[in-house]
């Protein structure tokens, strides 16, 4: 056993099981207290909710609550472990809502024969929460259970790995371009991998302005063209009348690659084939489509980015997902919109440009570049002014889009002209 694994299995096991608990936020102390918690007060603010069900955003945690869920079909790179192995990756997840944007989490693996019993689960459970995130289910089927949510629910309903990972793509993209001096109109794009992350993350970039002629996606089979008939409703969205059959093909001239697949598939001639100043997001993980040495061997024009934290520009959901559910909730949104989304790619995209704090640089071993900049084209997990800058900006994504419920809070900085 590794190194790693050995402090991974102790971190999870001591000085307590698991990563997570419950507290308690109401005085226990005297018998007035525990009258007022359980019975016989309890039954004041229960039949108030009774008489009006937004009474329980006043009376109960609700407003503060998302549900993280899996089936556990996906989980991380490992495939179909089940739910109960899910369980510490939905705790990682709370853990990360907490520490990050205040969020509190229930974790909730299940145990599901169908999407559709799955979805049912979810509704029926969906009144004690503010929020519900998605995480690890498998493709297609998690874009149907989202549909299916989002329809029934008046509740935000986000699956992570589809739209995190779109919102943070399109933030490193957007940057990466920029110093490129390339236009989003302009680029022709690779994806590489056609599951959830890379569908949603090019519908995103679609939305943001780039032409959808101008994306080839690229699967196990090779490069998904008109006529294949083997194609999946959400796969064949992106299906071109091209000649390009082979990853080869696609890659030649291509101004960006995003890979969202597996280790090793990417050649360094492949990156060598691509137009100038090329931008290359190598996101699996842990190893990614091309070792990143090999490719700056190859172009000492490109920028590079990973989903690891030991390399520079690391793609991480975790610059979007505690954010957008936190501006969410404190406006109350009935969902999360691409307004919403768009709201925080510009977000994550703004904070990048901004000085790098030196708090931020201590909590790094690794040395951090001087800023904006080629090694530099997204803010780090721990700069905390994301918290400032991504749930503002959503929560007036939500007000100007009609899905709010409440104003804006008191408490957020002043947002003029998306800003």
């Amino acid at each position: 056993m590794s190194e790693l694994e050995k402090n991974a299995l102790a971190y999870h096991q001591f000085p307590q099981a698991g990563k997570i608990a419950t507290q308690i936020t109401k005085p226990t102390e005297t018998e007035g207290d525990l009258a007022l918690a359980y019975t016989p007060g309890v039954a004041v603010p229960v039949l108030k909710i009774a008489e009006n069900p937004d009474d329980a955003y006043l009376y109960t945690n609700k407003g503060n609550l998302v549900a993280v869920i899996t089936d556990g079909t996906a989980v991380l790179g490992l495939g179909n472990v089940g739910p109960l192995a899910g369980k510490p990756v939905m705790e990682g997840k709370a853990v990360l809502f907490k520490r990050f944007a205040n969020v509190d989490v229930f974790d909730i693996s299940v145990a599901s024969p169908s999407a559709e019993a799955f979805i049912e689960t979810v509704t029926q459970i969906a009144p004690t929460f503010g929020g519900i995130n998605l995480e690890d289910i498998r493709g297609p089927e998690c874009f149907g259970i989202e549909e299916a949510l989002i329809e029934k629910l008046d509740i935000p309903v986000f699956h992570d790995d589809q739209h995190g990972t779109a919102i943070v793509v399109a933030a490193g993209i957007l940057n990466a371009l920029e110093i490129q001096e390339k236009n989003l109109h302009d680029v022709r794009i690779v994806c590489l991998g056609a599951g959830a992350a890379g569908i949603a993350s090019m519908k995103l970039l679609i939305a943001l302005g780039v032409p959808k002629a101008h994306i080839l996606m690229v699967d196990r089979q090779g490069v998904i063209y008109d006529g294949r008939t083997d194609l999946s409703t959400y796969k064949a969205e992106f299906a071109h009348d091209t000649t390009a059959r082979t990853l080869d093909d696609a890659m030649k001239d291509a101004d960006v690659f995003i890979g969202v697949s597996g280790a090793n598939l990417v050649t360094a001639a492949q990156i060598a084939s691509m137009a100038p100043k090329p931008i290359v997001f190598a996101l699996s993980n842990p190893n990614p489509e091309i070792d990143p040495a090999l490719a700056r061997s190859v172009r000492d024009d490109l920028i590079l980015a990973t989903g690891r934290s030991d390399y520079p520009n690391q793609v991480n959901n975790v610059l979007c997902f505690p954010y957008i559910f936190r501006g969410a909730l404190d406006v109350r949104a009935r969902c999360i919109n691409e307004a919403m989304k768009v709201a925080a790619v510009m977000g994550i995209r703004k904070l990048a440009k901004l000085p790098i704090l030196d708090s931020v640089r201590r909590a790094y071993k690794r040395e951090l570049a001087s800023g904006f900049g080629v090694d530099y084209i997204l803010p780090t997990p721990l700069d905390p002014r994301l918290l400032e800058i991504v749930p503002a900006l959503v929560a007036q994504a939500a007000i100007d889009s009609g899905v709010a419920r409440l104003p804006y809070p008191a408490h957020y900085p002043k947002v003029e002209n998306g800003e």
